[in-house]
């Protein structure tokens, strides 16, 4: 019963702002184990610093492309996390075109080089869970506009519990 799904965004063009790349919003019933997150891009060798932050939000979320997550093991039900562009309880979107005044509770603050991109992969103690019904959602994020915004890869990995 693995129960993983992936929230990804490929070859995204970002707005000329701080950006959320990927949100996902708990739902109700099932409680969120996050796993990965990731960012990098393709259109310059350039080498620049962009910040980056993991961070939940209770309210006024991101305006987002709605996007699935996608299974990572074939044979597991379809994630119980939907599509939505308006950030709400048990929805998924990625690449923020607004990001809504709803304040950002930053849980990993971090910057990494944008021709060698960035990867976070907790340790098991260090793994961050939404519980059902948390009413937040968690979200990766850009506090500032990258410097090239062009072909913009990134997204969230998680397990769904009960």
């Amino acid at each position: 019963m693995a129960r993983v799904y992936s929230l990804a965004g490929a070859n995204l063009t970002l707005a000329n702002q701080a950006v959320t790349l990927a949100f996902i919003n708990v739902g109700t019933t099932t409680s969120l184990e996050f796993l990965r997150m990731w960012a990098s891009q393709s259109s310059s060798n350039n080498t620049a610093q962009q910040r980056v932050q993991i961070s939940t939000q209770v309210s006024a979320f991101p305006t987002l492309t709605s996007q699935t997550p996608a299974k990572n093991w074939t044979l597991d039900p379809a994630s119980q996390i939907v599509g939505g562009a308006a950030g709400a309880a048990g929805t998924s979107g990625v690449n923020a075109s607004a990001e809504g005044a709803g304040a950002k509770s930053i849980i990993y603050p971090d910057a990494f080089s944008i021709v060698n991109g960035w990867l976070w992969v907790p340790t098991p103690p260090e793994t961050l869970t939404l519980n059902a019904s948390a009413t937040s959602g968690i979200g990766l994020h850009f506090p500032a506009a990258p410097g090239s915004l062009g072909n913009w890869n990134g997204g969230i990995s998680f397990r769904e519990t009960a």
